[in-house]
This record gives structure tokens, C-alpha cells and sequence, in this order.
């Protein structure tokens, strides 16, 4: 008989865990799947490097920046006059001094009001905090009264975010990979070497149509004539590495190769241009979407109130934000190594939540999307190794996979809708998403489906070739077994409960002690 401390222990860690997960861990079965995957790394995509500095270090919480408090240059909180030159003042001398933190004290600061300029507050440097006094009641808010105005109104994703971190500079072709490699190499044989020094970022990247290679993506399913981008350019790769050694004409980078590569197919190497150590901290940004939002209807509902984007950043982070009545939270734009951590989605539902988008290794920590954006948390446009970890979002959404091949997802833990109505992207761009999408110890809240299909045979908006999903809970929900790559245990959950920490745990030998804290 348990002890009435002990008892009251698990009474404790099972309410207040906070995760679906941990409630079935003493029925669950260890995961075929996960066994096999550490005698033989093919099995599964080794998502272990996504996150801030490949997870192997928390997010920094630095101090010793010199601090530009927006109010020392004309910001004013809690008033009605707008704040947004203000703003960019104290941004552009923290990018002038090569490093900052831009404080933001507690109190409402107006970011876009009838007066100001059509344009977005930009950063362009390395090592900038934006950093608030809390995303909570009583913190910092930053309200967006007013839409920035669309680059062309016929395109309804064209409206510039609010806030704009992204490196200047351009990437210049490097070379071309020499010699094969596959999947977990880290040495590349290249033609050049000769602009490339330890710590450098480059840009990986293949187009080609071969049949071949869009057969490999998609089989034993078939590539429609509406998917022109597939068919016209073809297979579509562009991953970022940094590399860590430099000898003769071999590269040998920090991260593993993520995708198959063959000289035959022209892949390229180019220097990446990006800005590094960013940080979005503590900060409520406000939107005054209003509206029912309808899909498509206009570009006000899908991008009028676009918050954030991060764009060639790397070991970067988004922390404890919260984004209220908007389009589309934050946008993770052509970037690499990046952590959002504790972010909610809140108020009226809008277009999309939290997207990775082209981008590599992006962790999505703990994200809850109250909101029930129209897509909610995912990936798009040629991302790779995007986790999902412990997300939640409504019944009423699903997960986004917005087209344009992005590969390699993990919905790990994750808790929310599955209907094939959510998913994303423009029919030239189709499929959904490429090789790689795993669900593992996935809750679905929404009504059951019988024999679910991923490559639906009924919607050309939902088609996904071969994920693999391994403890799924859907009160009821089966899918079709010919449509997956690989399914284990539906109705109930495995071990590991979470394949990022069972695969992290596994390279470094250890749990780090900044997922535990989480």
C-alpha cells in the first residue's frame, strides 16, 4: 500500500504538470519506434538540435548590456499620444552601440496610431533585447491601433509585420557540394572553401525537378499538374548550418546533414547573412482585430494585424509573450536555432498563431493558443526540424502546415483539433507538407474520425505523404495504415512521452537542466 505522502505526491505532480502527457505515464508502453531509433537514427528525423544553441544551453537572461529605456527617448506610457518614433529611437541606438537591451517599463505604449507613419519598427543588429516588465496584467503592453497597409491589396499576406528583427546583407554563393552525403553526416567535400572560417553560417540548398526526387518526396502518392512550383522548379531544400571546422575542401558542421544529398542535383553552399543573439521578452503585443475573422475574405483578416517577424536570426528567442487580437503573432522567418518559449495567443481569432517559416531548428516550447487562430501553431515554406513542444490550442484549429514543402515537424505532446480544413498554403505550393511529419503522444480534442486520411482523397487542400504517428489519443479517431510511414499505439501512449527530450537526452547524455525547469 502507498504511504498517504506518498499518495498525496502524485496527487500533486499529476494536477499540476500541465501536461496530457505525464497523465498516462504509468500505463504507457515503451515505443517500438524509439527502441529501434537508437540502434538505427533512420527511423525518425533527429529533431534534438532544434532550439537556442541546438538545446544545449537555456536562453540566456542577460544583464550587462547597457539598457535603453524607451521612455528616456520620448516614450510615455499610459497617455494617448503614439510612442512609435520613440520606440525606433531607442532601437536605433542600441543597434549604433552593437548591443542593447530596450527596456520597456510597465504601462500601455501606442506602436501605430491615426498619425503615424506606414511603416514597420524595424532592428537590424546583433546581441538587441527587446525586453518588457511582463506580458501579464499590469506589464507591458504594446497596442497596434491601426493596420499597416498591404504591399499589393489583391495579395492577402502582404501586409509588413509591426515589428521587424531581421539581419541586412544578402547570402553570395559559396561553392557546390562535391560528394555525396547522407542523412546525419556532418562533413561535406565542397568545390570551395576558400571565404569559410569556423563559427560561419551558410545556406545548404537544392531545386530540382527530377522525377526521381519528387517521386522519393511523395510516393506512392502523385504529384497533381496544380502544383506548379513542384513541377516547374521542383524538390525544394534550403537548410542553415554553421560550421564548426574548416580543412582542405571539407566542411564538417555543427548539425547533421537533414536530407539526403547528391551532388547530381547541383546543391549549392552560400554565405548566410544574419544577425545573432536576439531576444523578444516579456512583452504583450496588441492587435484591435475585431472582426469575425472569415478566411481569404480580405487582406485585413489575414495579415492586417501581422505582430512580429524574426528574420535571419540565429541562436535567438522569443520568451514569455503574449500576442492579443491579432492576424498573425510571430513569424519565424528564414532563421535558424531559435526558441519561443511560454507564448499564449489570446483574445479574437484571427489568421495564424506561431509559424516557422523556412526556417531550421525552430523550438516552439510550451505556445498556448487561446485565440483558436484559423491556423494555429506549425510550420511552412521549406521549413526544417520544427518541434512542437507541449503546445495547446482549441478544438476548433489545427496545427498549421502551410505548404511549400516544409519537412520534418514534431508534434511532440502536443494537445489540440486535427481537421484537414486547417492546413495552409496556395495550390501551386501543394502539397502540404513533405517527408517527415511525426506526431508523438499527440492529443486530439476535437470529434473522433473513422479512418482519417492524410492524403485525402475527398479535399485537395489536405495532402501530406507518410507521417508517422506514434501514440495518438483521439477518443476513437483511426486512420488509414497504407497512408502512414509508420503508426503505433493509437488509443493510448508511449514511452518516451516526449521524443525531443528522449532524443536530446540521448546525444548529450543527459536532460538539460533548462527543459527541466520547463
Amino acid at each position: 500500500m502507498f504511504s498517504k505522502k506518498v499518495i498525496n505526491s502524485i496527487f500533486f505532480f499529476s494536477v499540476f504538470t500541465g501536461s496530457t502527457c505525464y497523465a498516462q505515464q504509468k500505463t504507457a508502453n515503451e515505443s517500438k519506434l524509439f527502441l529501434q531509433y537508437k540502434t538505427d537514427k533512420t527511423v525518425l528525423p533527429d529533431f534534438s538540435y532544434a532550439g537556442y544553441r541546438n538545446g544545449e544551453m537555456a536562453v540566456p537572461k542577460i544583464k550587462n548590456y547597457k539598457i535603453f529605456d524607451v521612455t528616456k527617448y520620448g516614450a510615455v506610457a499610459n497617455d494617448t499620444i503614439s510612442d512609435k518614433t520613440a520606440i525606433q529611437k531607442a532601437i536605433a541606438a542600441a543597434n549604433k552601440n552593437g548591443s542593447g537591451i530596450v527596456f520597456f517599463p510597465k504601462g500601455r505604449f501606442l506602436i501605430n496610431e491615426d498619425r503615424d507613419n506606414d511603416s514597420s519598427i524595424v532592428s537590424s543588429s546583433s546581441r538587441i533585447i527587446f525586453r518588457g516588465s511582463g506580458s501579464g496584467p499590469g506589464g507591458t503592453e504594446l497596442f497596434m491601433k491601426n493596420t499597416l497597409q498591404p504591399e499589393d491589396p489583391n495579395k492577402m499576406w502582404t501586409v509588413p509585420p509591426i515589428f521587424v528583427f531581421a539581419a541586412k546583407g544578402k547570402d553570395v554563393k559559396i561553392g557546390n557540394v562535391t560528394k555525396p552525403a547522407k542523412v546525419g553526416d556532418v562533413a561535406l567535400q565542397v568545390s570551395n572553401t576558400a571565404n569559410i572560417k569556423p563559427g560561419d553560417w551558410i545556406v545548404l540548398s537544392m531545386l530540382n525537378n527530377a522525377d526521381a526526387l519528387i517521386d522519393a518526396e511523395l510516393s506512392p502518392n502523385k504529384v497533381s499538374d496544380e502544383w506548379t512550383y513542384l513541377v516547374t522548379n521542383g524538390v525544394d531544400v534550403k537548410v542553415y548550418h554553421q560550421v564548426a571546422k574548416v580543412k582542405g575542401q571539407t566542411i564538417t558542421l555543427k548539425t547533421p546533414v537533414t536530407y539526403s544529398i547528391d551532388p547530381a542535383y547541383q546543391w549549392e553552399i552560400a554565405s548566410f547573412a544574419n544577425c545573432t543573439e536576439v531576444g523578444i521578452e516579456d512583452i504583450a503585443f496588441v492587435g484591435n482585430w475585431k472582426e469575425k475573422f472569415v478566411h481569404h475574405r480580405s487582406w485585413q483578416d489575414d495579415s492586417g494585424f501581422t505582430m512580429f517577424k524574426m528574420a535571419r536570426c540565429t541562436n535567438s528567442w522569443m520568451t514569455n509573450c503574449r500576442f492579443t487580437d491579432c492576424s498573425v503573432a510571430a513569424i519565424i522567418n528564414q532563421s535558424a536555432n531559435i526558441s519561443v518559449v511560454n507564448c499564449k495567443v489570446t483574445g479574437n481569432g484571427g489568421h495564424e498563431a506561431v509559424v516557422s517559416n523556412g526556417s531550421t531548428n525552430v523550438l516552439m516550447a510550451k505556445l498556448v493558443d487561446e485565440a483558436s487562430q484559423w491556423h494555429s501553431f506549425g510550420s511552412s515554406h521549406g521549413a526544417m526540424n520544427t518541434v512542437l513542444w507541449k503546445c495547446t490550442y482549441p478544438s476548433t484549429t489545427c496545427f498549421e502546415s502551410h505548404s511549400s514543402q516544409p519537412r520534418n515537424t514534431l508534434l511532440d505532446c502536443a494537445e489540440g483539433g486535427l481537421m484537414q480544413n486547417r492546413a495552409g498554403g496556395a495550390m501551386v505550393n501543394m502539397p502540404n507538407h513533405m517527408q517527415g511529419l511525426v506526431l508523438w503522444n499527440y492529443k486530439q480534442t476535437n470529434t473522433p474520425v473513422k479512418d482519417f486520411e492524410w492524403w485525402s482523397s475527398t479535399s485537395k487542400w489536405w495532402k501530406m505523404p507518410n507521417p508517422i504517428v506514434v501514440g495518438f489519443s483521439g477518443n476513437g479517431t483511426t486512420f488509414k495504415k497504407e497512408q502512414t510511414k509508420y503508426i503505433e499505439s493509437v488509443g493510448e501512449f508511449v514511452t518516451p512521452l516526449s521524443l525531443y527530450e528522449a532524443q536530446l537526452k540521448l546525444r548529450l547524455k543527459k536532460l538539460p537542466l533548462w527543459l527541466s525547469g520547463l
